[in-house]
């Protein structure tokens, strides 16, 4: 099954990109043994609109054009579940399983995510109460994949 990942924003050089770029590096070489494969990170601009519901939309229809049919979406978003791991790591394991092909994992704006790609998400994520600045995130949703490909593999990398 292929993973994905849609950010809005770019990276910029530094130490974060830096992490980010290991963390996913490490989780493209360790996917395929348990039936994953990393099919990058789609970068988008930030929406022009004058307001956050015209920004928000804009991104959401950038990605809704990217999406293929069939994938299941995935949005990171503050009021989301907060999942262990082992969760999260069972629901991509459970997918791939059923023959899913595709997953596409989203990053939102400044803004957060159109309401209606909220309700079309599979499952709407949270790494927490807290705001996190986007290229932290990119750093742990890349760490949160690494760790699902180990988990799925029985890695002692994840340790409960």
């Amino acid at each position: 099954m292929k993973i994905s990942v849609h950010a809005v924003g770019r990276m910029k050089a530094g130490p974060e990109k830096q992490l980010a770029d290991r963390y996913f590096e490490r989780f493209a070489k360790s996917g395929p043994a348990v039936g994953l494969e990393f099919a990058g990170v789609q970068e988008i601009a930030e929406g022009r609109a004058q307001n956050a519901a015209g920004r928000r939309r804009e991104e959401g229809q950038k990605l809704q054009a990217l999406l293929q049919q069939g994938a299941a979406l995935f949005l990171l978003d503050e009021r989301g579940k907060n999942l262990p791991s082992e969760d999260f790591a069972a629901r991509i394991g459970a997918m791939r399983d059923t023959g899913r092909k595709s997953v596409v994992i989203a990053i939102g704006g400044a803004d957060g995510h159109e309401p209606a790609l909220r309700d079309q998400a599979e499952l709407v994520i949270s790494f927490g109460a807290l705001t996190w600045p986007h290229q932290l995130v990119r750093v742990m949703l890349g760490e949160q994949l690494y760790r699902v490909a180990t988990i799925l593999s029985g890695h002692p990398y994840h340790r409960a």
